[in-house]
């Protein structure tokens, strides 16, 4: 069965503004495989519109993205071809839409922002959290690692150091620790974030559009000439074809069904 939804409206008091919201309450909106694919087209909808001059992101209720929705995970994650096409088109069609955006995107960000939320985080241009939000992937402890792609757009905004912390350690990270090694730009009362956020949009909407369409593809440029972490764009490349072997490994399996079993798992 299909979980969550995206949703997709004109953010209110903010001229030519949209609001995105990651909707699946009951997971703390975590991401299915259905909500790739609507974000992706979300952010289709608002890249084709050039009179869009800022995107505003948020979760719905008190969280921000709890991840992926592991409880899809068993009907396509054991399979290599299954796995690859779930991260290299519907995982990362979605967030390279994001990053293709020439508005300035706004993060909202309360309660857990882990995993998929630190990636879909990490496409947004002005980050803002309440002070007890939390960051991480813990994902180790499902007994898989962050696909290739979404590694690096990860690492390249938290910085190697947090983002080997994040994988290697399963650490977690409170809102101070984001604010401290740049990732935030902003951290506010839990109260004040949805208000500080329409804000910052409100500042970004007032000022020349065309500036910070021309800023946003400059920035992009400056990112994107093929390397980070001594990778040129060939090398990754030949990672993405051997990065899903893994799929049927029984560390795999034996995360995921230790998840979804409340168990500790046996690695």
């Amino acid at each position: 069965m299909e979980t969550g939804h995206i949703r997709i409206e004109p953010l209110e008091g903010v001229a030519s503004g949209w609001r995105v919201v990651l909707s699946n309450p009951g997971r703390l909106n975590a991401m299915s495989r259905a909500m790739w694919g609507e974000l992706k087209s979300a952010f289709e909808q608002i890249n084709a519109d050039a009179g869009v001059r800022c995107v505003l992101v948020e979760g719905e209720g008190g969280a921000f993205c709890a991840g992926g929705d592991i409880s899809e995970y068993p009907a396509f994650r054991f399979d290599e071809a299954a796995l690859r096409e779930f991260h290299e088109t519907e995982v990362w069609g979605a967030l390279a839409a994001m990053l293709a955006c020439d508005a300035p995107i706004v993060a909202s960000i309360a309660g857990a922002c882990m995993g998929a939320g630190v990636e879909i985080a990490s496409c947004c241009d002005i980050r803002i959290a309440g002070a007890s939000a939390r960051f991480g992937a813990p994902i180790a402890r499902l007994g898989f690692p962050m696909a290739p792609r979404e590694a690096q757009l990860v690492a390249g905004a938290l910085g190697e150091a947090v983002a080997r912390q994040m994988l290697l350690e399963a650490a977690t990270f409170s809102a101070a620790e984001m604010q401290a090694c740049g990732f935030l730009s902003r951290v506010v009362d839990n109260d004040a974030v949805a208000a500080e956020a329409l804000a910052s949009a409100g500042r970004i909407a007032a000022l020349a559009p065309q500036a910070a369409r021309l800023n946003k593809q400059t920035l992009r440029a400056l990112k994107s000439p093929s390397t980070l972490a001594g990778y040129a764009q060939a090398a990754m490349e030949d990672i993405v074809n051997s990065a899903y072997m893994y799929a049927d490994s029984a560390e795999h399996r034996e995360g995921i069904d230790a998840f979804l079993a409340k168990r500790p798992a046996n690695f």
